[in-house]
């Protein structure tokens, strides 16, 4: 079963950091993340809580 997108529908992306203010990924992230593996997909969900910290920091 593949990863499920953290995509909340809210695209707006943050100036400084270049993330998503909803879902908190890269612009980069978010076109690819259909062809991403899932390890990789992990990945970027767990560090979920570091780039909300960082947005909310800037």
């Amino acid at each position: 079963m593949a990863v499920k997108s953290p995509c909340i529908d809210v695209c707006a992306f943050d100036g400084k950091t270049k993330l998503c203010v909803g879902c908190f990924r890269t612009l980069e992230e978010t076109r690819g993340w259909k062809n991403m593996a899932d390890h990789r997909r992990h990945l970027v969900i767990n560090d979920r809580f570091r780039r909300q910290a960082k947005i909310q920091c800037e």
